[in-house]
């Protein structure tokens, strides 16, 4: 870790920022999602598929800004940095083994591959490489801020899809009970 923080952070500066910057606003238009779900009265009444689905893919957002904003602040040492994003990664990746307990336990709905993938093994992917790009930056800087990239926009482009699914799950009528 010879090199200084700022030399090696400047270059990745308008990336971090973009992506800051559409994970803030697509937590905005997660907060429309919440707002559709709860006109549909049975998933209202089954809170466990709001924690299990919804509530994750906000985190990935909230957590793709912070890691962008974290890699925006005016470092002095990359050792503060790596230190910061490990304990990043560790939470992320306890929060998606969290979330996967829940989704074993599910009772309304029973998840397929694709909300395995996309809900569970992605996510656990995206957060294990921010926490080994946190891990090679002590060692090799340059490289593992790909990684850690990589973790930032796949938490992104899933928190896009999980967005989508969770609208078009809503909006075909899913879940609501047949008319009596």
């Amino acid at each position: 870790m010879t090199e200084t923080a700022s030399s090696v952070l400047t270059s990745w500066s308008n990336f971090y920022l973009m992506t800051g910057s559409a994970a803030a606003a697509l937590t905005g238009l997660m907060f429309v999602v919440i707002t559709l779900i709860t006109t549909v009265e049975r998933l209202r009444r089954d809170p466990e598929g709001i924690s299990t689905f919804n509530t994750p893919t906000v985190a990935h957002f909230g957590m793709a800004l912070f890691v962008s904003a974290v890699l925006n602040a005016p470092w002095r040492s990359l050792a503060h940095l790596a230190t910061l994003l490990i304990l990043v990664g560790l939470a992320g990746v306890g929060y998606v083994l969290r979330v996967m307990f829940r989704t074993r336990r599910l009772s309304a709905y029973s998840p397929d591959l694709e909300d395995w993938t996309w809900y569970s093994i992605l996510p656990f992917l995206a957060y294990a490489a921010i926490l080994a790009g946190a891990i090679m930056l002590y060692a090799v800087s340059a490289q593992a801020l790909f990684a850690i990239a990589g973790g930032v926009l796949l938490l992104i482009f899933i928190g896009i899809r999980n967005a989508w699914d969770i609208v078009t799950y809503i909006a075909i009528g899913h879940g609501e009970e047949p008319p009596s």
